[in-house]
């Protein structure tokens, strides 16, 4: 049988599940438009499927405190914001400095400065140096440190806290025989198992685009 890659479903029951989709507000739509015109790989954005389902986890969560990894033009963080407690922040890392500015002005533009605070540099140090725990954790980043990203991070998971991984399919490389220097595909294999494994964790993979790892703290 041949080996299918990406996209996981047929392209018609992907085309119908967006249909069928709470659709983008205008502030999504701004990001989306501006991150086409002004930088490459906007297929990195998460879009209007996947951020829908960040949008309705973080409602049903409830977080206080929310950590991306991996802030691209804010997509994401934006919708992991929709369901924050009164008073609460997300914290988002992003290593590109060339991003800075355009998130930086789009959390000004949509008032968003008390809800959302980037920050920029390698998130293996950052996340060291922001305090507490987190109720709702959403790790996009370089995928060759997801094993480490899982090792901070589930310590700082509260109970009944969800963590999300993107990409965790990585173009269904995940179930090909790879090389050994394939560094990201085995990081992510190792990452899913680890997560598996966890015995603190409730976890399931959403084949959605790339694929989500979704776990609970128990």
């Amino acid at each position: 049988m041949e080996k299918q890659i990406h996209p996981f479903l047929d392209e018609r029951i992907e085309d119908y599940c967006q249909e069928f989709c709470s659709k983008e507000d205008e502030r999504l739509k701004y990001i989306d438009r501006q991150t086409h015109i002004k930088f490459l790989r906007p297929n990195m954005l998460s879009g209007n499927w996947q951020g829908n389902l960040l949008k309705i986890i973080s409602l049903l969560v409830k977080p206080q405190r929310v950590l991306e990894i991996g802030t691209f033009t804010s997509y994401a963080t934006l919708c992991l914001a929709e369901g924050l407690q009164e008073g609460g922040i997300v914290h988002t890392i992003e290593r590109d400095e060339g991003l800075e500015y355009f998130i930086r002005e789009t959390i000004e533009r949509f008032n968003l400065s008390d809800k959302i605070k980037l920050h920029i540099g390698n998130a293996l140090e950052v996340i060291d140096e922001i305090d507490g725990n987190f109720d709702l954790i959403f790790i996009d980043a370089d995928k060759a440190n997801y094993p480490t990203y899982f090792e901070k991070c589930v310590e700082r998971l509260n109970s009944g806290g969800v963590l999300i991984a993107d990409n965790i399919l990585w173009y269904g490389k995940v179930v090909l025989d790879v090389k050994d220097s394939d560094k990201e595909t085995n990081a992510i294999k190792n990452f899913n198992r680890m997560v598996t494994e966890d015995e603190r964790l409730d976890n399931l993979i959403i084949p959605l685009r790339d694929g989500l790892m979704v776990a609970r703290k128990k």
